[in-house]
Parts: C-alpha cells; structure tokens; sequence
C-alpha cells in the first residue's frame, strides 16, 4: 500500500498539486494556470496532469499513492464527489472525484478550498493538536474553515463554513453575494484597499498619498504604512479595519467557542501592530470572557501549503463516514 497522498488546490488563477509524506511533508510538487474560462473538462485534465508531475517530481510512482484529494472553491460535496456550483471556476454539477479517478485510477477525495486549507492547519499547522479550531483566510474575500472533533464541518448541504457572510453591519457594504454588510465587505484585503482610498480621496493631506502614489497603487500596506508615518487619516482607516476583523472573530468565538482560532492571509504579516489590537477587542467583547478556558488566537503557519496537505488527507475527514450514512 502507498504511503504517499497528493493533495490538489485548485484555484481560480493557478492549479497546484503536491505529493505529501506521513508526517505531513510536501515532497514534490507541480503547478500550472488554470486558464480559465474553459471547460470543466479541461481543467480536471490538467489537474491530473499536475498530479503526476507532482508524483514524478517527488522521485516517486503513482503505484506509491494511497490516494487523492482536491480542494475546490466553492459548494463541494464530498459524499457524491460533485462540485455541484462554483461561481469563480463556471462549475455546475461536476463530477470531480468519478472523472479523476478514471484518469489516475485512485481513490480520490473533494472538500471546499477553504475547509481543506483549516484541515490542514488543524492537522499540522497552528492548530495542530486541537480538537477544535476554526480557520479565517482574510484575502480577496473571507474565507473560513471549521473543524468539529477532527472533522471538518460542512452543514447538511455542504455549504456550511460561509463566515465572510456573516452580517456585522446591517444594510451596509453591497458583497458580492448579494447581502449587505457582510464581514467579507468590511474585513477582507479588498475591503481594506477601498476604505483606503475612500480615506485619501476625503483627506487630500494625507501622506498616504505620498506612500501610494495614486489610487491605483493602493495595496493592503499603505494604511498600515501610513500609520506608521503617524498620519491621523491612516490611523483611522486601520483603527475601524481591525474593529471589523475583531467584530466578526467575535462572533465565530461566540458561535463555536473553539479551542483555537487561526487567521490567515497576507494582511497577517503586520504582526502585533494587527494582532494587538484584535485581541484586546476580543478580550472585552467575547461572552466567554470569564471563562477559565479561552480560544486562542494564532496566526496560521502552512500558509499556501495548508491547501495542499489538508486536501491530501481529506480520507481521514470523516468522508468515508459520510459515504456510508448516504444522503
């Protein structure tokens, strides 16, 4: 029996693929653009493909694999191994796992991007170890990961784990889901470019323009530059972003009470001058706060690894207990 798995991300912009060890090591990988639009189709083709670049670059032979795993945006149900709607990838009812199976001739294995990304975190990345953990990806949206005993939480309809539209403001922000001020809308990276750039066309003064340049260049590090110049409309623009985040962690602590709460994404590199102030928020405003036990927050570890490696071991997520109940 093999004691390799590949792990599959699947991406809007790129697909990667990565052989992972027993210990939960990427051993060799391989990657390519998803093209999209195309059909369906074509991209299982090229996911196979970068499986067995993967496997060939990993010094290996598909003969070494237990199995596969994929990890997809969108609403995946991994009973049926069916995309069933992916608004970003165009998939309506794809049978992921069946048409890679033929193509591999291994078991293969399909969970949301997002909660394969917590799966892996939770198994060897800052939550390893915890029986409970809930994983937020703060990027181009808000994404979030929930794992209940070591199983990852979908909902009975396997579109569970939506946290980036969960409301903090009501009537607020338009999001792209067609809701109004959903955390995604205030929280996420491109929230933060906005709110930047609403800021420097309000205050001309400001030295963010200085930073930036023009509204164009704004990137999720010019408010947080700003602030470090001392400019009072930066501090501001940070000040309400980390209230936002801090509000919707809030009610994930409220919700789950997990044993530990991870965050993600590229605005995590501003270290304390993010965390701080976030945990003194969630400090005074989370119901628990005279518990003896506490959620920790941390900041996630695998970074775009934790795709790879949780979607590699999607078999030891409950799945197969899932396939034996049936719908």
């Amino acid at each position: 029996m093999g004691k390799y798995r590949v792990g599959i991300d699947l991406g809007g912009t790129n697909i990667k693929a990565g052989v992972v060890d027993e210990e939960y090591r990427i051993v060799g990988t391989a990657r390519c653009k998803t093209g999209l639009p195309r059909p369906s189709g074509e991209v299982l083709s090229d996911m196979a493909r970068m499986a067995r670049e993967a496997v060939e670059n990993a010094g290996i032979r598909m003969e070494d694999v237990l199995c596969v795993g994929v990890g997809s945006p969108g609403t995946a149900n991994p009973v049926d191994g069916v995309v069933e709607y992916s608004c970003n990838l165009d998939f309506d009812h794809v049978p992921v796992c069946a048409e890679m199976e033929k193509m591999l001739g291994k078991p293969v294995y399909l969970e949301n991007d997002a909660n394969a990304a917590a799966f892996g975190e939770a198994l060897a990345g800052a939550a390893r170890g915890s029986k409970s953990c809930v994983c937020i990806t703060l990027g181009t949206g808000v994404g979030g990961g929930i794992i209940i005993d070591g199983k990852i939480y979908g909902g009975f309809n396997f579109a569970g784990a939506e946290l980036g539209h969960i409301v903090i403001m009501v009537d607020g922000e338009p999001c792209a889901c067609g809701r109004h001020g959903c955390w995604e809308a205030y929280a996420s990276a491109t929230a933060l470019i906005r709110q930047t750039r609403r800021a420097m066309e309000a205050h001309p003064e400001s030295g963010m323009w200085k930073i930036a340049g023009t509204l164009e260049n704004v990137d999720g590090r010019t408010a947080f530059d700003g602030l470090r110049t001392g400019d009072p409309a930066a501090k501001e623009v940070v000040g309400n972003y980390v209230k936002y985040i801090a509000c919707g962690l809030v009610n994930v602590i409220n919700i789950f009470q997990p044993e530990v709460l991870c965050i993600g994404g590229g605005i995590c590199k501003e270290g304390d001058t993010l965390l701080k102030p976030i945990e003194e928020y969630i400090a005074s405003e989370r119901y628990s706060k005279y518990s003896v036990n506490q959620t920790r927050l941390c900041v996630a570890t695998l970074g775009n690894d934790a795709g790879i490696i949780g979607a590699a071991f999607l078999s030891e997520a409950g799945i197969q207990e899932l396939k034996g109940k049936g719908r």
